[in-house]
């Protein structure tokens, strides 16, 4: 099977880099898979959807399969299997011309390394930040009123594509009654269905390898499926599944030119994509955003 080469960051341990605001099988396992399929039912046709993600590299359009408007696309896993990916997105879509709206619930927005992607495809740092719409939360309450306030933003400023980066990473707090962090988190899923339904652009939520654990009322009052996405990584490799298809993927590392022996065949059925070339050296210096 051919093999197609990406600029992706390395896979590096855990950061704490703060910003401040500038403008697996776990998925499945907290709802019933018959819930999970009913709300993935076929669609009688696919609705085109404007940019979001570029032709090439060739992990671009497996991505951009698991979008469609007025619907959500779940990622879920490890920060450290999910958050590369979710970097090289926000770069893929400013080279596509698209626009994201993001709510962060994590501050875990890393301008540096999201501009140097930016770079590495041939864009300037700055122009990729500029066409990510960023809204951060630092608690559960300022959560709650960024995304029922998002529709409204985005019919301000339109974008291409809608992110949710772990809406519930702030409902945790100890000095939330149990009853009212599942109260809240209910609430941000009707609003999410009701959001999608309204804006028309595809959403993407991210989560932890609990999935829906740990978001309550997500599965079942949250906004419809285009599919399910997880993450998993292991020993110099990552692997990604979509359960509406059963598409699987894995990304190793390979110098750019190196061809693999999976592109001479051997029956599987899972793509293979070399990833985290060495990103191009230049001597511009990124800007903050």
């Amino acid at each position: 099977m051919p093999t197609a080469e990406i600029t992706a960051p390395a896979l590096a341990p855990e950061e704490t880099e703060r910003f401040e605001p500038f403008g697996s099988e776990a998925l499945y396992r907290p709802s019933s898979p018959l819930l999970v399929r009913e709300r993935l039912a076929p669609r009688p046709h696919r609705v085109r959807l404007g940019p979001i993600l570029p032709s090439e590299p060739a992990l671009f359009p497996w991505l951009a399969r698991r979008f469609a408007p007025g619907e959500a696309t779940l990622w879920t896993g490890p920060r450290l299997a999910v958050e590369p990916i979710l970097e090289l997105l926000y770069a893929g879509s400013a080279l596509a011309h698209g626009r994201i709206s993001l709510v962060e619930g994590a501050n875990r927005f890393h301008p540096y390394r999201i501009g140097e992607l930016g770079r590495s495809l041939g864009l300037d740092a700055t122009e990729t930040l500029e066409r990510i719409r960023l809204a951060r939360a630092f608690t559960a309450y300022q959560m709650v009123a960024l995304v029922d306030g998002w529709a409204a933003e985005a019919r301000r400023h339109p974008p291409s594509l809608l992110i949710g980066h772990d809406l519930p990473a702030l409902f945790t707090d100890d000095e939330i009654p149990r009853e009212e962090q599942e109260a809240l988190l209910r609430h941000l899923a009707r609003t999410l269905s009701a959001l999608v339904r309204e804006v028309r652009a595809p959403l993407l939520l991210t989560l932890g390898p609990g999935g829906f654990a740990g978001f309550p009322g997500l599965a079942d009052e949250g906004p419809r499926w285009c599919d399910f996405v997880s993450f998993v990584r292991g020993p110099g490799t990552l692997r990604i599944r979509a359960l509406r298809d059963d598409a699987r993927l894995t990304l190793v590392p390979r110098p750019a030119g190196q061809r693999g022996i999976e592109e001479f065949g051997g029956g599987s059925t899972e793509e293979v994509i070399a990833w985290d070339v060495p990103l191009r050296r230049t001597a511009r210096r990124s800007k903050s955003g």
